[in-house]
């Protein structure tokens, strides 16, 4: 499958740089120089964004603010010169599912955008050949559109947020450790802190209030 993916680097060598890497996997790209520019694509969904934190004409929080209104389960993969733990929690809180501090070399941008689209889309192709939905109630969850709802209402969830959600029910009533789902959900190449699991599990509990995931204390969660 060829994946639409659109970039957003307001500096000119690394965006030609990083676009060529990206068009060598055999991904189409979109690049853009400004928030502006992104902003008029936006209605265009891609498959993936990779979003400069620091841009000339807005910041990419208010960026990804703009593009999950749109369509929240897209992935976004944050890129900025800042590395520290606040912009990385304000980045899931707004969305994101990956942070990647610079300098960082475009082979290592490639792997994890890779593992993203494989995990959101697809994981989405192999659960339509499985089971298309499953019950959960009072919420419907549709494995293959990647969809909740609940009396017939979608629930807008981020597709780190669903990931989160369809790993719990594969493992229904298993405890599951911080540790593995910080593995499965960000990978082996994560090196922030275990506190974006318990962030990533309170974001759910408050979209999906009446679906019970116990905290087991010191190790991980459960869904009951």
């Amino acid at each position: 499958m060829s994946y639409q993916i659109y970039l957003v680097e307001d500096e000119p060598n690394l965006n030609r740089l990083l676009t060529t890497y990206l068009q060598k996997e055999g991904w189409k790209v979109s690049s853009f120089h400004t928030g502006g520019e992104a902003r008029e694509a936006m209605r265009i969904k891609p498959h993936l964004w990779i979003l400069d934190i620091m841009l000339p004409d807005m910041d990419g929080y208010e960026l990804i603010s703009e593009i999950k209104e749109i369509s929240p389960q897209v992935p976004v993969i944050f890129i900025s010169a800042r590395d520290s733990d606040l912009d990385r929690i304000i980045g899931l809180e707004k969305g994101s599912d990956d942070y990647l501090p610079k300098p960082f070399l475009p082979r290592e941008l490639i792997i994890r955008v890779g593992k993203i689209l494989e995990r959101v889309y697809g994981s989405a192709l192999r659960s339509e050949t499985q089971e298309t939905s499953c019950e959960l109630p009072p919420y419907s969850v549709e494995w293959g559109k990647r969809k909740v709802l609940k009396d017939n209402f979608k629930i807008d969830l981020t597709s780190k947020e669903f990931d989160l959600l369809l790993l719990l029910l594969e493992n229904r009533s298993n405890a599951l450790s911080r540790e593995q789902l910080l593995q499965h959900l960000w990978g082996t190449l994560y090196y922030g802190s275990d506190r974006v699991v318990d962030d990533l599990v309170r974001r759910l509990r408050k979209k999906m209030p009446e679906i019970e995931i116990e905290t087991i204390y010191g190790y991980g969660y459960r869904l009951v």
